[in-house]
């Protein structure tokens, strides 16, 4: 039962780090157009315990892209300087839809698989009771 229990806790770290890429990516998304806006990053890192590697994951830290924000010519914006530019976001939406539709399906494979482990553990349990 030990091995159901892992299976399902690695799972489910799964599902929790996919789930804060997806609220990165809508924060992503959210600010597209808002001035001087720059794109947040996160990544995964494996969680070890005496030196072996676990089958969690976490998230790592939240990184800002360095990608040069987009100038954008309106002399009118209240943030233009006097050329009338301003710094728009350097946030792509296409990659953002990319990274959004990569993270559900990864949610969802991480869910089947909690949802698999689930029903052999009932399955089992069913058994015994027999």
């Amino acid at each position: 039962m030990a091995d159901f229990s892992e299976a399902m806790n690695i799972t489910a770290s799964g599902m929790r780090a996919q789930a804060a890429r997806l609220r990165h990516v809508s924060e992503n998304i959210a600010n597209a157009d808002t001035p001087g806006y720059q794109r947040k990053t996160i990544s995964f890192e494996a969680v070890m315990e005496a030196g072996q590697s676990t089958g969690l994951v976490e998230t790592g830290n939240v990184r800002l892209d360095r990608t040069e924000l987009a100038q954008i010519h309106d002399p009118s914006h209240p943030l233009a300087d006097d050329s009338g530019n301003y710094s728009g976001s350097n946030v792509n939406l296409l990659i953002e839809v990319a990274d959004a539709r990569e993270a559900q399906r990864s949610y969802e494979a991480n869910l089947k698989l909690f949802d698999q482990v689930r029903q052999m553990s009932t399955s089992l349990m069913e058994l015994l009771r027999r």
